[in-house]
């Protein structure tokens, strides 16, 4: 067997920090009082520089047991790769060490997902599940993942993902063992006022456990939620796992930090048990 591929970081120095040392000192600073931690079944959190999105990524992780294996499930910001795109062996470098793909349950969700394909391309230089990792890694070190990459947002194809992942984690006798995170920031560069309202509508469906709604949401007040189809993807599969409620640990926008309300990106970290 030839050396395991190895997706290298490509956001340390832009999105987070370059350095472990500092990675976690960061972390550190974001962190709320110490709350027991969820038996959660999934996740949505927000992928931005960590300056902007950080405290909310956070506190999300940190009220959640990290399981055994995480499904992480991002949008495509490149155009990059295959629709559904799920890079199923190697190994991920950050600052803060190397995360292992899960191959098995990998080929697993391949078998049972007819839609998701083997593709690495999509995971290159996308973001939105690197920046996840270092803050997973400073809670917990030795999780394996299922990296997913979706460049589409046909709700009934996200739906159906969804169904296959639960049935692929229920087949296996994974519920306890499986996180499903979804990475989203929420409307982007818009007033204060209007994402706020906006993100108010997609954040009032998630915690209902609404697919459905977040979906006509979305597409009735066009908000531009990057991360629609990771989070429609997850909400499905984590229902079919038993799901029955939702939390939101936060919302904020980039105004709180940055001081200009007249363009911000929103920010929202929701756990599902």
């Amino acid at each position: 067997m030839g050396a395991p591929k190895v997706r290298k970081a490509t956001q340390a120095g832009a999105f987070y920090p370059a350095q472990a040392s500092d990675i976690k000192k960061m972390i550190a600073q974001f962190l709320g009082p110490e709350l027991p931690k969820e038996e959660a079944i999934g996740c949505l959190m927000p992928h931005a520089g960590y300056i902007y999105s950080g405290k909310i990524a956070v506190r999300t992780a940190s009220r959640v047991r990290i399981k055994d294996k995480v499904i992480l499930i991002g949008p495509n910001h490149t155009g990059y790769g295959r629709e559904f795109s799920l890079m199923s062996e190697g190994i991920w470098q950050t600052p803060l060490g190397e995360v292992n793909i899960d191959s098995g349950l990998s080929r697993e969700i391949l078998g049972g997902c007819p839609l998701l394909k083997e593709d690495e391309t999509a995971h290159l230089y996308e973001h939105s599940l690197e920046v996840e990792l270092p803050i997973l890694q400073y809670f917990r070190n030795d999780f394996e993942i299922v990296p997913l990459i979706i460049g589409s947002n046909n709700k009934e194809s996200l739906k159906q993902i969804g169904i296959d992942i639960a049935g692929v984690i229920s087949n296996n006798n994974l519920k306890d063992k499986v996180l499903i995170i979804a990475s989203s920031d929420m409307t982007h560069y818009e007033a204060h006022d209007k994402a706020e309202y906006k993100d108010k509508q997609a954040i009032s469906a998630i915690l209902d456990l609404d697919e459905d709604r977040l979906a006509e949401k979305v597409s009735d007040l066009e908000i531009s939620m990057c991360g629609y189809a990771p989070a429609m993807i997850m909400l499905t599969a984590a229902k079919l796992l038993g799901a029955l409620k939702a939390e939101l640990i936060g919302y904020q926008t980039s105004a709180d930090v940055s001081g200009d309300f007249k363009s911000v990106v929103g920010y929202a970290g929701i756990i599902i048990k």
